[in-house]
């Protein structure tokens, strides 16, 4: 079930009614990423408020989450004893069956299929940034059936094919995904197609061969192989799924998440290759709306001729295909990201009159975590919005948007001060780049004209230019011409390498001044136009690229991307690590010759997460913890930029078929790029270096775009586990062609037009056609009409692939669906548990014949 957005308060106010000191605590399931994390503690924060218990697990992965079912959800059942409860998944579940992999079903005896489906009273709430979603999530997840029509579909009260209104009781359990909009604006067609296979009865290409045997003793009694034995029986079970049966590996290795067995429209990881067989409701002659009148002898030429079983049969299995194939082509489409859950969350605080600085500084900080991961509308990889300066982030023309209402609430929630107006508004102008409070009490959000700097507040200004990914890529830093052209760049700019190399707080009061404009002078002069957002006009609160900063009195000023790059960096890193003790990290663990059956450390990861939460406290005067984790994030920023340069420089990226590939195997920082996190914030580093060159010489793919790159594979070598981490990261694309977009507009309107000219045309000999069959004798109107439903269903598919037109242009990470092809089809040992799927192990000895293979799979889509 999906919960529209402006219904986005609806369940939580339920809880609240509902919630009595002896209701069990809510339990979060939190991933381990940014995003999520400043979700959680939005959501932490509401529950606290109104005095409702809750627990909070992280969890690292499909493994964990399948742990976290088996040991903290099925005891809420009410089937198991327990009392039900609400379950909330932050950046977690959204592309599985969940009440498969949280063990939620309680028939699971596949021979039972009577047994009608109870979640026991448990609710799982489901937030995730992350696409495609599962559909058995999404428009099922119901428990508990209320009502029963005629077809013998259940339907739950307050629930229409999947989306619930505000009669929805709750409290009965099932799975609830949040929409952020996607799914009520985006998603009909694979509404409908899921619905109508959900109410199709079981038909395939075998009973249309049976029945064109039987065809001659078909009569009036509808024996044999009649349409009333295949539309109806007296059998009402409930159809349990359409995905194919669990096809578990012979060599035991683990190839991905979990597989359903059951209402799920994929496997678990959603990769599927080809459609698959349903299994469908049977239903009832006597009450089905579906059932068919007997053919007379001698139909009346008043009453057109009812169509044959071999017809009936023939139409159902076209209408089986189409909607399979809607199916499959959502799935099949590769990965992308949508709204981040901490700005959904937050809009749930907002629905409910909470909102407040605290909780609007969390949401911001996740919006600005995206960027930094990579997580664009095309999945994980670079996005071309990083050209139109500022902090441009996550979603492109949607991102912004989800920007400027966060500009604005800055501007509700942060009046400015009437008696210091002139002063901030002078300041704006200027685009001076905030470093202190306004007041030792200030603890308000502004607005700066941020430049695309990493953390220049806490390091000097050469530093800060030197490990910026955009800056790095186009000067080409990792050269000794590169550093020159830096070096250049700053004296044209009248700042010292003596000054330069200084804390930026202690700098030249009047160099910092000055500073923006002298870089929207002289950076256009090195390919550097998006380094800082340009000229403001009109209000501050239309402010477009402007980032977000906040100070803690005298204490502290940071902005979201600085608190982005320390959390991710607690999260990757780990707060127990200090630069130079990598060698003997876990040194004293056991290598693991075999992937299967290994799971995530989660006891290693848990520190980590505590770390972070405690980072992002909301009670605390200052963000200390914040600070003290500031030369950790900097340690990372030296290895990626220390790693890059290396591989650059020694020319250790190879290009295959479909594909960069680089290894990190060597080398002072080998072990940091163990973690998934760290190793893709060096593959987008890598990536966006590539994409530059790339540009600068001119490369271009045939049918592909100069300016969306090339995908790059990296591996990182974890000897202590000896094997690879290995990710896949998209080359770029993630943000919509408009003017493209409207030229395909234009086009489509006018075969719009010429479609609806010829569809009147159609609609008039059908007509005429209908009225000469009504008085032949034979059986060739039925045959006709089939031909008919042919052409007037494949000129509807023909539309709807032509409605799919304007997403061409966004090339989505499909490395998840490669890395599942490849395992399936080879023997390399891979275990994919990262709810990231563009991230996988390798075993050591085997990445060379898991690359072969990967090299001949389409990456990017």
């Amino acid at each position: 079930m999906y919960l529209p957005r402006q219904l986005i308060s609806h369940l939580y106010l339920q809880l609240l009614r509902s919630h009595h000191p002896l209701s069990p605590p809510v339990l979060i399931l939190v991933a381990l990423e940014p995003d999520a994390l400043c979700a959680c503690r939005i959501l932490t924060a509401l529950l606290k408020r109104d005095y409702i218990p809750h627990k909070i697990q992280p969890v690292a992965g499909y493994g964990d989450l399948a742990r976290a079912g088996d040991e903290l959800i099925k005891p809420m059942q009410t089937t198991n004893g327990g009392s039900g409860g609400v379950v909330v998944c932050l950046g977690v579940g959204g592309l599985v069956d969940l009440s498969e992999l949280l063990s939620l079903n309680s028939s699971d005896d596949p021979e039972n299929e009577d047994v009608e489906e109870d979640l026991g009273g448990v609710e799982v709430w489901v937030f995730d940034a992350r696409r495609p979603w599962n559909l058995s999530n999404v428009f099922g997840g119901e428990a508990g059936g209320e009502v029963v029509d005629a077809t013998a579909r259940r339907k739950t009260r307050g629930v229409d094919r999947g989306c619930i209104s505000p009669s929805y009781p709750g409290g009965a359990g099932g799975i609830v995904v949040f929409d952020d909009g996607d799914i009520e604006d985006e998603m009909g067609r694979e509404r409908d197609a899921y619905c109508a296979l959900l109410e199709m009865p079981d038909v395939d290409e075998e009973d249309v061969d049976v029945g064109a045997d039987d065809s001659g003793s078909e009569d009036g009694g509808g024996g044999g192989g009649g349409g009333g034995d295949l539309l109806s029986s007296s059998d009402s079970k409930k159809r349990k799924s359409w995905s194919r049966e669990d096809d578990e590996d012979e060599s035991g290795e683990e190839d991905g998440p979990p597989r359903q067995r059951r209402r799920s429209n994929s496997n678990s990881s959603y990769l599927v290759s080809s459609p698959t067989r349903h299994r469908r409701p049977a239903h009832d002659s006597s009450n089905s709306s579906r059932s068919v009148t007997p053919v007379s002898d001698s139909p009346s030429p008043a009453q057109p001729r009812q169509p044959s079983a071999l017809s009936l049969r023939r139409r159902l299995i076209r209408m089986k295909k189409k909607h399979e194939g809607v199916l499959q082509k959502y799935y099949s489409a590769g990965t992308s990201y949508s709204e981040p859950i901490s700005s959904l969350v937050y809009s749930l605080a907002s629905e409910l009159g909470r909102e407040d600085n605290d909780l609007l500084w969390l949401a911001i900080v996740g919006v600005s975590s995206l960027e930094l991961s990579g997580r664009t509308m095309s999945g994980v990889g670079i996005s071309n919005s990083l050209e139109l300066g500022g902090s441009a982030g996550w979603g492109g023309e949607r991102g912004e948007r989800v920007r400027q209402i966060m500009r604005d609430e800055v501007h509700r929630l942060n009046p400015p001060d009437p008696y210091e107006r002139d002063r901030d508004i002078r300041g704006e102008i200027n685009g001076i780049i905030p470093t202190t409070a306004k007041s030792p009490t200030d603890k308000s959000i502004r607005l700066s004209p941020e430049p695309r700097f990493i953390l220049v507040r806490h390091w000097s200004l050469y530093d800060s230019m030197l490990h910026s990914p955009y800056l790095a890529s186009r000067l080409h830093v990792w050269s000794e011409n590169g550093r020159k052209r830096l070096h250049k760049l700053l004296a044209k700019m009248g700042i010292s390498l003596s000054q330069s190399h200084q804390n930026y707080t202690h700098m030249d009061m009047e160099l910092k001044r000055v500073l923006r404009q002298r870089l929207l002078k002289y950076a256009p002069m090195y390919g550097l136009d998006g380094l800082v957002p340009a000229e403001a006009s009109g209000h501050a609160a239309s402010r477009e690229g402007w980032g977000f900063v906040r100070c803690w009195g005298w204490k502290a000023c940071l902005s979201a991307t600085d608190v982005g790059v320390i959390v991710g960096a607690i999260l990757e890193v780990g707060p127990e690590e200090a630069p130079g003790s990598w060698d003997t990290k876990r040194v004293s663990q056991p290598k693991q010759s075999d992937l299967a059956g290994t799971g995530s450390d989660l006891s290693s990861l848990l520190p980590r997460f505590w770390s972070a939460y405690d980072a992002l406290s909301l009670t605390s005067e200052s963000p200390t913890l914040l600070l003290a984790s500031l030369p950790l994030a900097q340690h990372l920023h030296r290895a990626i930029l220390r790693t890059g340069t290396s591989l650059l420089s020694k020319h250790q990226i190879r290009h295959l078929r479909a594909f960069r590939i680089a290894v990190v195997k060597e080398g002072p920082d080998v072990k940091l790029f163990t973690n998934p996190g760290a190793l893709t914030k060096l593959a987008l580093w890598i990536a966006e270096a590539i994409k530059v060159q790339e540009r600068e010489r001119g490369d271009t793919k045939v049918g592909r775009k100069r300016s969306t790159g090339t995908p790059l594979v990296l591996a990182g070598l974890d000897e202590d586990r000896d094997l690879y981490v290995v990710v896949g990261t998209g080359g770029g694309g993630g943000v919509v062609d408009f003017a493209a977009l409207s030229k395909r507009r234009e086009e489509r309107r006018k075969k719009k037009e010429a479609k609806d000219k010829k569809r009147k045309d159609r609609e008039d000999r059908r007509a005429q056609r209908a009225a000469e069959r009504a008085e032949r004798e034979d059986d060739d109107g039925s045959e006709e009409e089939e031909s008919e439903d042919e052409s007037s269903e494949s000129e509807s598919e023909s539309e709807d692939e032509e409605s799919d037109q304007s997403n061409k242009h966004l090339l989505r990470n499909r490395f998840g669906i490669a890395f599942q092809e490849v395992v399936q089809e080879t023997n390399t040992r891979v275990r994919i548990d990262s709810f990231e799927h563009c991230v996988v192990e390798v075993q050591k000895e085997d990445l060379g014949g898991f690359l072969e293979a990967l090299s001949f799979r389409s990456v990017v889509g």
